[in-house]
């Protein structure tokens, strides 16, 4: 049983090496939640830019007919922004899913 000793140091620097590619995977999810964090706050600030914009539109508009029209327009374009918004963010999570896994298997 001479190869004992050596299994076991193989064992115990194969469980090093996947120890540390957890805390190698584990601070990586965190720098990605920092970013996935600011991105969701540039969105709503952008989404909030955007609704005054259209309230300030709204507010200095001639007639009912215009204001109809910059609330139709806001609402079509915050549709197109969410629907934006929303891939981008499943792109971000995506990614840092992979990435996880390609830490985790040591790529």
């Amino acid at each position: 049983m001479a190869g004992d000793g050596q299994d076991g140091t193989q064992a115990a620097d194969a469980m090093r090496a996947a120890g540390e590619r957890m805390r190698s995977a584990g601070t990586a999810m965190a720098d990605q939640g920092s970013q996935l964090g600011l991105h969701l706050l540039s969105q709503a600030e952008a989404n909030t830019q955007e609704a005054f914009r259209a309230m300030r539109a709204a507010a200095q508009a001639n007639d009912v007919n215009e204001v109809m029209r910059i609330q139709s327009d806001y609402l079509r374009e915050q549709g197109a922004r969410s629907m934006s918004q929303a891939r981008e963010i499943g792109e971000m999570i995506a990614q840092f899913g992979r990435s996880a896994l390609g830490q985790m298997r040591g790529q």
